[in-house]
């Protein structure tokens, strides 16, 4: 598994491998104390649909995403890809504590959700949920998700490179020296603007609630 640390089942998840088109809710909430969401890009999509594989370099693509809070190049990507069947942003900062909510659509074959978002203020933290599957009708399923670093960027926590309304600073750092591969989020340690009892968190940090609601 990729990007999904667990998986609580609200309602019964289909067991054949039935298609389920129709509406979904969807439901962000921010389970942090001290970071925000930049705006969330959600994509529904075939089976097979990835943003990224732990352990491998970040795409570009990605790295706009995680460093800056950028959607724009994931979504033309996905919105090139035949596999997938819609991709929209849900705009917006989303503080601690707080949920945003978007319909979207799942058309037969097209039953799988990818979710993804910066953490701010972080260097180049994102969560992401990768190719959940929605819920047949009258059920609702719950994920959630930790942080992972893009690894694209060093983690200096210096403001000037961290953009959002605490820093104030540029998305992407001007110095090489990330991780090159992405990884489980190491968290906020004081090093540089930051302070950590301010900042930093505990996995998990982002919980989705998928509801069929036609």
């Amino acid at each position: 598994m990729k990007s999904i640390a667990t998986l609580v089942a609200v309602g019964l998840l289909a067991a054949s491998t039935q298609a389920f088109a129709g509406e979904y809710e969807i439901t962000v909430t921010n389970l942090t104390r001290g970071q925000s969401f930049t705006p969330i890009l959600v994509a529904t999509h075939r089976p097979g649909v990835t943003l990224f594989s732990e352990g491998e370099p970040a795409s570009a693509e990605l790295a706009a995403m995680a460093e800056g809070g950028d959607t724009g190049p994931l979504t033309n990507v996905l919105r090139a890809n035949p596999r997938v069947y819609n991709v929209t942003t849900i705009p917006g900062r989303l503080a601690p504590g707080a949920s945003a909510t978007v319909r979207v659509n799942m058309d037969d074959g097209y039953n799988r959700l990818t979710l993804g978002a910066m953490l701010i203020p972080t260097n180049d933290g994102f969560f992401a949920f990768e190719g959940v599957r929605g819920p047949s009708r009258g059920n609702m399923v719950s994920y959630e998700s930790p942080v992972y670093d893009a690894g694209s960027e060093p983690n200096d926590e210096v403001c000037l490179h961290i953009p959002g309304p605490v820093c104030g600073g540029e998305g992407g750092s001007p110095t090489a020296g990330g991780e090159g591969y992405v990884h489980i989020h190491a968290g906020i340690h004081g090093i540089g603007d930051l302070v950590a009892a301010d900042r930093d968190w505990r996995n998990p940090a982002a919980k989705v609630v998928i509801k069929r609601i036609d």
